[in-house]
């Protein structure tokens, strides 16, 4: 028989060119309970990913993008599923209200980003990152990474930074103690580590670097939506 995705002969279970099965399986329920299986399998899903990148998170991404992309999740997947998990964490604990009330109803533009940016946490730090990529480009450009692998990189480390957000939410929540500058501070450490490590953690200078280009990025991320909504307001006022 020939292979479906290809047309290439297959005298086996895969095809020998593109890899593709020679009998895909019915989608039931085996199937999908499988499926999930993968997807959280301690060996190279989910739960695997977040061990190593809590462990020696600059090396496993470095790994994952120079010599084996099978262990760890997909980078855009791994961001996605870590911000859902906090959207799934704050419906249910609802640690965002405070802040959210803090921002008022104001019906300026301005406010109406900040309130986005606050509800759409998985999308803002996909935007935030490209910001702090260009500066971690700026500050690290001796390395030969390009734009889109130190994106790679931001979208693991920042995806920690959402579990980081949801444990700390989720303790706040029970216990009334308001933990979250210890969270933001637990995120920017682990943020200037992994980065640091990423390039070559022997070298000081690195998490130094590493430091200031977070922190530029995040208040070039805030000043810009900051920017856009102010001239939204002058513009409509005129």
């Amino acid at each position: 028989m020939n292979c479906k995705n290809c047309n290439t002969e297959v005298n086996s279970k895969f095809c020998p060119d593109c890899g593709q099965l020679s009998s895909l399986k019915r989608i039931n329920g085996h199937y999908i309970i499988h499926e999930i299986e993968h997807i959280l399998h301690f060996e190279r899903g989910i739960l695997y990913t977040i061990k190593e990148l809590l462990i020696n998170p600059g090396q496993s991404i470095k790994s994952y993008l120079t010599e084996n992309r099978n262990r760890l999740v997909k980078p855009i997947i791994f961001i996605i599923v870590t911000s859902l998990i906090y959207s799934i964490c704050n419906s249910f604990f609802h640690f965002e209200d405070d802040y959210v009330n803090k921002l008022g109803n104001n019906n300026s533009a301005t406010s109406a980003i900040s309130k986005w940016i606050q509800g759409h946490y998985g999308y803002a730090n996909i935007i935030m990152a490209i910001f702090i990529a260009l500066w971690t480009k700026l500050f690290f450009r001796k390395y030969k990474f390009n734009i889109f692998e130190i994106l790679t990189l931001l979208c693991f480390v920042m995806g920690m930074g959402m579990l980081f957000l949801s444990a700390f939410g989720i303790i706040q929540s029970l216990t009334s103690i308001n933990l979250i500058i210890i969270a933001s501070i637990v995120c920017f450490v682990y943020t200037t580590w992994a980065i640091g490590q990423f390039y070559e953690k022997g070298k000081i200078v690195n998490y130094i670097k590493a430091f200031f280009a977070y922190l530029l990025g995040m208040l070039t991320f805030f000043f810009t939506a900051i920017l856009i909504g102010t001239t939204i307001d002058l513009i409509t006022k005129h």
